[in-house]
């Protein structure tokens, strides 16, 4: 199987390495949303070991059975082991690890078992963990194997795989999400500057797939009237490929996504929106939820019992779409591709605003700034009518950080004016009064006078940083 274009994901193949060095039986649960380039991880780490690779379809047991059956026996060098009908998957596996070839592999060096998008096995037969965890226990567990069951439903392997109420609760030897490529890798697929490199992750994110899509030999703009707006093309069919695929009710979810795109983020703002009821959005969001597409806000200080949440899409290239090719595939499937470009530009600064907040963020949770902290807590702050983007806070040490996000380049004067404004409104925010340790922050495309500010002691970060 051809591998693309590999990127990073050292600590992603340094846990699985870690796992296949021990003297134990490994059951590993990898997974994480689609595209997001598990499948290349696993190939990779393949690389120079003996194992075998399995992908799994929704056509059922018996056919399953029969491909993996077929693969293992092209591994073992027997291809009589495809020609055999076996009645269950125990069986199967119990005549794999009685055969001669393949038992004298595992006293040799622990062989890595893969099977890929496990939750297609799930949806075709329920008892499916009950049956392997039965395998496990009967059949792998004591052998010098790592079994990897990876797959792209979120939901299903949350619920089916890791849960506790799931039969292979408690068995695994390690898991781990994989999560899309951090903003710093996106110029190992573009020659684009710090700021256009932000701009295609505020369309795409850091999904290797859908940069792979970008050329590499025109502008983004062009990139965007060309691999994103045009009908026909894999970026502008993704998003309803994939909401086709994992729900039954697409038109509904579609409905939801769009309200939200286009700003309206409370409950009630949504059911107003797309004229559905409010147990009905409810039920929904809840399902977007555990898939990671959305995510529920509160105030970074509020309580749980906080009622009145925001509902906002986490993931870029769902917003982008949501907000810019949906609304428009009237005239998009027309071929005015020209056109929308055109009124995308004239938003996009707006659209660019909102996503660089999101940016900031993902930059401090993974501390590729403000590395200097630790924090308990990330997230927005509001109340009665003044908002701070981003508010980080440490319960222990009692430091927070007041972080204003511009999209824009700021002269000395309009950082110094940000930065007053940001003390103003951290006035209003009640946490630890008396006790707790300042400091304030201004992240922006380019900021002048940058060391006179940090010698006044603010925080100040812009794209040049990279």
């Amino acid at each position: 199987m051809s591998q693309q274009k590999f990127v990073d994901r050292k600590e992603e193949l340094g846990f699985l390495e870690e796992r296949y060095k021990t003297d134990i039986a490994e059951f590993i649960v990898l997974y994480g949303r689609r595209r997001v380039g598990k499948t290349e991880l696993l190939l990779k780490f393949l690389d120079n070991k003996k194992g075998i690779y399995l992908l799994s379809s929704t056509e059922g047991d018996r056919q399953n059975i029969k491909d993996f059956s077929r693969a293992v026996g092209r591994f073992i060098g027997d291809e009589n082991l495809g020609a055999l009908e076996f009645d269950s998957w125990q069986s199967f596996f119990e005549t794999v690890f009685k055969h001669r070839s393949f038992d004298a592999m595992l006293k040799k060096e622990k062989i890595v078992i893969i099977i890929d998008e496990f939750p297609f096995l799930i949806q075709s037969n329920k008892d499916i963990p009950s049956i392997f965890h039965k395998i496990w226990e009967l059949i792998m567990k004591k052998e010098n194997i790592m079994l990897v069951l990876s797959g792209s439903a979120i939901a299903v392997m949350e619920s089916d795989v890791l849960d506790k109420k799931s039969p292979l609760y408690g068995r695994r030897t390690g898991q781990w999400q994989v999560q899309p490529l951090h903003f710093s890798f996106l110029k190992e697929f573009l020659p684009y500057s710090m700021e256009e490199l932000a701009m295609v992750w505020y369309t795409v994110g850091g999904i290797p797939e859908y940069l792979l899509k970008f050329s590499p030999k025109i502008s983004f703009w062009e990139n965007i009237k060309n691999n994103v707006l045009k009908k026909g093309t894999y970026l502008y069919m993704e998003a309803e490929a994939l909401l086709n695929d994992e729900f039954r009710e697409p038109r509904n979810y579609k409905l939801i996504f769009r309200a939200i795109a286009l700003g309206s983020n409370t409950l009630g703002e949504i059911c107003n929106n797309t004229g559905l009821d409010k147990s009905m959005v409810s039920k929904y969001l809840d399902v977007l939820k555990s898939l990671h597409i959305i995510k529920e806000e509160i105030p970074v200080t509020a309580s749980r019992k906080f009622k009145k949440r925001l509902y906002l899409i986490s993931d870029p290239y769902f917003n982008f779409w949501f907000r810019y090719i949906y609304p428009n595939k009237i005239d998009l499937e027309a071929g005015r591709s020209e056109e929308i470009t055109a009124l995308i530009k004239n938003d996009f600064s707006d659209y660019a605003g909102h996503m660089f907040e999101v940016l900031v963020e993902d930059l401090i949770r993974t501390k590729y700034a403000l590395k200097q902290f630790s924090f308990s807590e990330i997230g927005r702050w509001w109340h009665v009518g003044e908002e701070i983007d981003i508010v980080a806070l440490n319960d222990a040490s009692k430091d927070i950080v007041f972080v204003e996000c511009k999209w824009q380049n700021l002269s000395h004067k309009d950082a110094e004016r940000v930065l007053f404004d940001l003390q103003e409104k951290s006035k209003h925010v009640e946490w630890n009064p008396g006790k707790r340790k300042e400091h304030f922050a201004v992240f922006a495309k380019k900021i002048e006078g940058k060391e006179h500010l940090r010698k006044k002691g603010f925080i100040i970060w812009d794209l040049e940083e990279y």
